[in-house]
């Protein structure tokens, strides 16, 4: 599943294409998404120019005048730019043209992402009103953090993938901090420490900020809005590593399976 990274490489690389642009038309091939697609896309969408894309958690945000086309990748759909009479790929179920004849074309092999309209303010749509922090902001700080980890005893994983706490850490991500900051992903959340919390807030940061200057994390389905895959792969410590030996201390990585995800941890690094 695409997370922020891959949400953030996807923004990045179509907001130069797209911001300021005027929408032509709008061609709705398969609307059954996760939701159906709004109808708004194609009767209100054309005529309007994209003012600004923006990013919140895993949505993406494509601003208007007249209101926000919020996009969600789902489990494997992917954005691209292309010139509108290129030859359709397989499982390409809308394209968003604008009058240079330029054309945002989603893809959605499992279609379970989504594309809502709303004309209302975005931070009151019922999937964003009740979000947490973005990670990489100031709004993500110790003292709020270590007040919502006080009053859980659910795994710490679970309380940095809620996002109602902070939004985007999907599960490689998690991993990944939990090892950089040495904290068992089963661990209580309301039985660790300020510091060890400080420390695993600013791995979280470090973690996301480096999977966004590689591009994201290939796993299966994955590419950014040129069609290439991500690269953090190649940088990953813990996630996928099962039995395989820790870079750090060369005990093997351990799976176990924590709120129906599979975590990796090493048991000699993370306490």
């Amino acid at each position: 599943m695409p997370e922020l990274p891959e949400v953030e490489t996807t923004r990045r690389g179509i907001a130069p294409h797209i911001e300021g642009k005027k929408v032509q038309r709008v061609i709705v091939r398969q609307g059954k998404l996760r939701w159906p697609v709004s109808p708004e896309i194609s009767s209100l969408l054309p005529n309007l120019c994209i003012s600004r894309v923006r990013r919140r958690a895993k949505y993406l945000l494509l601003e208007t005048e007249a209101g926000t086309l919020i996009i969600h990748l789902g489990m494997s759909g992917s954005l691209r730019i292309v010139n509108a009479d290129s030859p359709l790929e397989k499982h390409e179920h809308i394209d968003i043209i604008f009058s240079d004849n330029s054309c945002l074309r989603y893809k959605d092999p499992r279609r379970f992402g989504c594309l809502l309209w709303t004309s209302a303010p975005i931070q009151q749509h019922k999937l964003i009103q009740h979000l947490g922090p973005e990670p990489l902001s100031a709004d993500f700080e110790i003292d709020d953090f270590y007040r919502k980890a006080k009053l859980r005893k659910t795994p710490i994983k679970n309380l940095i993938m809620d996002g109602k706490v902070v939004v985007g850490v999907g599960n490689i991500y998690a991993c990944e901090a939990l090892f950089a900051a040495a904290i068992h992903p089963q661990r209580a959340a309301n039985n660790i420490s300020r510091k060890r919390l400080e420390k695993l807030l600013n791995e979280i940061k470090k973690v996301l900020t480096l999977a966004i200057k590689q591009g994201g994390t290939t796993l299966k389905d994955f590419v950014n809005s040129e069609g290439k895959p991500g690269y953090f792969q190649q940088t990953l410590n813990v996630y996928g590593r099962s039995k395989q030996p820790c870079h750090v201390c060369n005990s093997p990585i351990k799976q176990v399976m924590i709120a129906q995800r599979s975590s990796f941890y090493c048991s000699h690094c993370q306490h």
